[in-house]
């Protein structure tokens, strides 16, 4: 028997992780940490996770960390959200996990915590690279999606659609957020509606954009 127990932080970016758990059906435990309280750097937490980050997940006892890993991961141990190796659709999702993974993410650290690769004094330039960043890959994702698929792959749902619905949300206060390009407004909106998803806000206390319906009207 699988045993699980998910160390998360509500609306961070162990949301993806602990929704995927939901969809899986699996049962675990949950440890909601509050990161303004510093428990994500408390000696306990650092000797599970070195990194000081959420997510971290305790498979069968033995810590496991980094959230795009740990999704694609628990894909493959459990049979499902993941093309079969070999398949003609598992070469664009090793794409596009890493893509979500090393560029998109990497930016949105950047726009929420400009100082650390710019550092002081130049924060305002960091975040205006970061955002070109973002505002491209939105592009590319809505240019992927413009054949009317449903989901990032095709017509079923994969780990990357758990990485890029969660970024999505991240973008939600952006000047630009990701719902402002149609086809991912309409695949944003597809996304919400399924049950675990609000489920995880739920069991995180997390109200705003899944409640919402989303961010701003999209525009120009």
């Amino acid at each position: 028997m699988k045993t699980y127990h998910l160390y998360a932080a509500p609306a961070t970016a162990s949301l993806c992780v602990h929704w995927m758990l939901i969809e899986l059906g699996e049962a675990f435990d949950l440890t909601l940490l509050d990161l303004a309280q510093q428990e994500h750097k408390t000696p306990a937490y650092l000797r599970l996770n070195p990194n000081g980050r959420v997510p971290t997940l305790l498979v069968d006892g033995q810590p496991h960390f980094e959230a795009a890993a740990l999704l694609m991961w628990l894909a493959e141990r459990h049979g499902r959200f993941a093309p079969a190796l070999g398949s003609a659709e598992r070469g664009a999702y090793l794409q596009w996990m890493f893509h979500l993974a090393n560029t998109l993410m990497p930016a949105f650290r950047a726009w929420f915590y400009p100082q650390e690769p710019a550092g002081a004094g130049q924060e305002e330039a960091a975040k205006a690279q970061a955002r070109s960043v973002i505002e491209a890959c939105w592009g590319r994702v809505n240019d992927a999606l413009a054949d009317d698929r449903a989901y990032l792959l095709g017509e079923a749902v994969s780990a990357a659609d758990f990485l890029l619905t969660m970024l999505v949300r991240w973008s939600r206060n952006m000047p630009r957020p990701a719902e402002c390009w149609p086809q991912l407004a309409a695949y944003s909106e597809r996304m919400r509606a399924r049950p675990a998803l609000q489920e995880v806000h739920r069991r995180e206390g997390v109200t705003d954009w899944i409640a919402s319906g989303g961010s701003r009207t999209p525009r120009a």
